[in-house]
């Protein structure tokens, strides 16, 4: 029966007693059998030069344990392995006694191959031997071991049971905590030495200072910097290239440079140690920088190098110079090196270059891994060819490679086809639903699906959750329009101690932008962003130019807008469509222009705000003008809002035939915004012919949205058709399609309160009603005349002006002006269109009670102040 080395050195340390009978012949037989790479020629001379063991083999008895341990340091040495545990193996036999040299030696090598089976088997021997807790040297060896098999329980086992242990013991140990992530307990265990008075050495704090670099934690590592100073390895290389590691992923790069530039000499692992810290903290072109400077000092440059500098290249889509370093990889024999390959795949496929990216990729089959397979993936997701990202997906698990987080979290981010249940359920499988990258990225994609429960779900199974699931779930709420769920979020997340980033408050302050959501709580949130120092940050600021306007409050918008030191896209886009909701388009356009002599690109949702300006103070011309130049100086191609966009601003002009001849110029059917669109326009202008046919195309694209069935009801009304509006109630009935309550909210201290048409439900119900017919009565005073004709119901006219008084907007504001003191702007929220007899309540009643009131409908904001509205009666 062939043994192999392990079950041959297991009968061994069990103390075989046929075991020093081995022949020297079976010995040999046994290493023959040995399934061991097969070298190349040209390595022979490198791994085992012939006539190298023959001095031993010449031994008459070889008792010596020195002459032994002269053969096993120098296999250990070379890194082969497996010869030197034959080598223990075929002595042991031979009846040579082992001494803790030996056994140091062995478990080192045990430790190189990761064998924790082999390691228990060695670690009995030492036990039998005696050597376990006498010697330190044994000891240390055990625990390295132990660290290098991750088997730490064990490892610190063994710690503690020593009576004496030395800086390399603790070292041992701290190094392999560092490794297994258990950063806490590097730090403690570190302190803990310090106290017991041993002197740490420079591989201890390389340790210690990798595992600060994990945590992120800065002023431990501030710490542990005074301390390697205070032992004198202020320039020990490996010590500053610890250093220099630590600062970066702190994120403080400058600190980074500065022991860089304090070293007296440096090798190739600091310049790619600093460029690689120069990167991370996205500094790419002084990376470059330095990328130069070290060809010129260090002359030949390294794998990682490569490596690192490609990467910058991938970041800066700097395609000309990855073609460059592309050339030195084959010039210099990296072509084989697979980090090096997969950098460049990933510089091409972020260059936009695919095909370059897939031919690397399947000429370096040799040393595809779990990283290439991801790096491919994700290029081909960038490059929006998702069906090849899906085919690659299924031929990687093919091929036996087991997808990591890295890999799920790139496919749950691509805009699949298929639902995320299916890459959800592969996760559940191979057990990565814990960990944050991939929890994070599935709850995301529910999220955009809109499946709030479930993407909750996702987030109560995420273990050890980081600030960017928390941010992600905030975003969920946000997207969902749940203010409250929002806010309750984030209380629990202050409460658990977890510190929010910028991501995190622009997501709450997002959520605070529903139109559920109280006046104060975004100004509650903006001032945690400023206890934070966050309110500079662009996602912040652009994120409260947003909530303020569509909060009604444009002037805070506007001087957030102003103060803010660096705008993008979203920034600018956010102001533009601020003013567009609240009516400014004059501002809107001024806003435009600015926008391009800042030489900021403009898109489709730019073109849209400024058209909708347009749109809402009927400024035809120069809608047309900005429709035109979107397409012909931007060449951006028109989408159905921007058309519906249109067709809003030529109906509501009453220019109903150009309206038509736009929808028919169209290059892709008319959408139910479309029709939706001009159908409310014909219900204004009363164009009953043109309303109808309006609405016939609405009801076949979506026959149970209650609004048609609700304006082409008023059309026919307002055209005194009341058998026609009759027929299309019982046609609502017959299709089991429930009209819309209208319904207004105002709050007050705090507290919304909400109304309804003849609502008699809120505690204040008579205060309230008192209220209206005082009010009622001090406009008609002042020559206020009931307009019935916006009361779409044939009854008398004391009926209409009844229900008229009535109207949720009304009860509102009554509420407002009964709660709160003389002079408090009020702000009311409509979720349907205010109607024209309201609408000139409100400016009488800002004149008459010197209240500024904002309203928000289902179209657009109106200002009421001295009289007048923002909209100038156009909306």
């Amino acid at each position: 029966m062939t043994q192999t080395p392990r079950t041959a050195l297991s009968g061994l340390l069990r103390g075989k007693k046929n075991a020093a009978t081995f022949a020297l012949e079976q010995v040999s037989k046994l290493l023959a059998t040995l399934a061991l790479p097969a070298w190349r020629d040209d390595e022979v001379d490198l791994r085992d030069p012939p006539g190298a063991r023959r001095p031993f083999d010449e031994i008459p008895r070889r008792q010596s344990a020195a002459g032994s341990n002269s053969v096993l340091f120098d296999y250990a040495r070379r890194g082969m392995a497996w010869e030197a545990l034959h080598h223990f193996s075929a002595t042991r036999r031979g009846g040579v006694r082992v001494d803790c040299t030996t056994l140091s030696c062995v478990l080192k090598v045990c430790g190189s191959l990761t064998d924790r089976v082999l390691g228990e088997q060695l670690h009995c021997l030492c036990v039998k031997c005696g050597y376990d807790r006498g010697e330190i040297s044994v000891g240390t060896s055990l625990v390295d071991m132990y660290m290098k098999c991750c088997s730490i329980l064990e490892g610190r086992e063994v710690f503690e049971g020593l009576p004496k242990k030395n800086v390399v013991t603790w070292t041992s140990l701290l190094t392999g905590y560092a490794q297994g992530g258990m950063h806490s307990e590097v730090m403690a265990l570190f302190f803990r030495m310090r106290a017991e008075g041993i002197w740490p050495n420079p591989f201890t704090f390389a340790s210690v200072l990798s595992a600060v670099a994990s945590q992120g934690e800065l002023d431990l590592g501030q710490r542990v910097h005074a301390q390697s100073v205070k032992f004198g390895y202020r320039s020990t290389v490996f010590v500053c290239n610890s250093l220099m590691n630590m600062y970066a992923k702190c994120g403080v790069v400058e600190e980074a440079k500065s022991v860089f530039y304090w070293m007296e000499t440096r090798d190739m692992v600091s310049w790619n140690t600093l460029m690689a810290g120069l990167q991370l903290n996205e500094c790419e072109l002084e990376a470059l920088q330095l990328f130069h400077e070290s060809q010129i000092s260090m002359g030949t440059l390294t794998q990682s190098t490569y490596a690192t500098v490609i990467k910058l290249c991938a970041n800066l889509k700097h395609l000309a110079l990855a073609r460059q370093l592309h050339s030195c990889v084959l010039k210099h024999g990296f072509h084989l090196a697979g980090n090096v390959m997969t950098a460049l795949s990933d510089a091409y496929s972020k260059c936009g270059e695919l095909v370059d990216a897939l031919n690397i990729f399947l000429t370096t089959t040799g040393s595809q891994n779990v990283v290439s397979w991801t790096a491919i993936i994700s290029g081909c997701i960038q490059n929006g060819d998702i069906p090849l990202a899906a085919v690659l997906f299924n031929r990687m698990r093919e091929d036996s490679i087991e997808p990591n987080e890295f890999t799920y979290s790139a496919m749950l981010k691509a805009s699949l086809q298929i639902l995320p249940l299916q890459i959800h359920a592969q996760v559940i499988k191979t057990n990565h639903q814990h960990i944050p990258s991939v929890g994070t990225a599935l709850l995301a994609s529910y999220s955009k699906s809109g499946s709030t429960e479930e993407a909750l779900s996702i987030f109560r199974m995420i273990d050890q959750k980081d600030v960017v699931a928390w941010s992600a779930m905030l975003s969920c709420y946000a997207q969902a329009g749940d203010c409250e769920g929002a806010i309750y979020l984030f209380i629990k997340m202050a409460i658990q101690g977890m510190k929010p980033n910028e991501y995190t408050i622009s997501s709450a302050i997002d959520a605070c932008a529903c139109p559920s959501a109280g006046v104060d709580q975004g100004r509650q949130f903006h001032a945690i962003s400023i206890k934070y120092r966050y309110h500079d940050e662009i996602c912040v600021s652009s994120a409260l130019v947003s909530m303020y306007s569509r909060k009604g409050n444009i002037d805070s918008a506007r001087i957030v807008f102003e103060r803010q030191r660096d705008r993008d896209l979203v920034s600018w886009n956010s102001m533009i469509s601020g003013y567009a909701q609240h009516g400014y388009s004059m501002k809107a356009i001024e806003t435009f222009r600015q926008m391009e002599a800042a030489g900021i690109e403009i898109d489709g949702i730019t073109f849209l705000a400024v058209i909708m300006g347009c749109t809402h103070n009927g400024l035809v011309a120069e809608g047309q003008h900005y429709f035109d130049s979107m397409v012909r100086d931007h060449k951006i191609s028109p989408t159905m809002e921007h058309y519906a966009c249109m067709v809003d601003l030529y109906s509501r002009a009453g220019k109903l035939d150009e309206t038509m001849n736009l929808i028919g110029d169209m290059p892709f059917p008319a959408g139910a915004m479309v029709w939706h669109t001009l159908l409310g326009a014909c219900r204004v202008h009363k164009n009953v012919e043109l309303g109808k046919f309006a609405a016939d195309m609405l009801l076949s694209l979506e026959p149970h949205d209650s609004a048609t069935y609700v304006l082409l009801s008023n059309i026919y009304a307002a055209a005194g058709k009341w058998k026609e509006k009759d027929e299309v109630r019982k046609l609502m009935d017959s299709r089991k399609v429930k009209k819309e309550a209208g319904c207004s909210w105002i709050q007050i201290k705090n507290k919304v309160h909400s109304f309804i048409a003849f609502d008699k439900s809120h505690p204040m119900s008579d205060q309230i009603y008192a209220k209206l017919k005082a009010m009622t009565n001090r406009l008609k005073q002042e020559g206020y005349s009931p307009n019935t004709s916006f009361v779409l119901h044939d009854m008398t006219e004391e009926q209409k002006e009844a229900m008229l008084v009535t109207h949720s907007e009304r009860l509102a504001l009554a509420f407002g002006l009964i709660a709160t003191p003389p002079g408090t702007p009020l702000q009311i929220v409509k979720n349907l269109r205010v109607c024209g007899d309201c609408h000139m309540v409100m400016k009488m009643v800002s004149l008459i009670e010197d209240r500024e009131i904002i309203m928000r409908d289902c179209s657009r904001f109106h200002h009421f102040n001295a009289g007048d509205c923002s909209c100038g009666d156009f909306w």
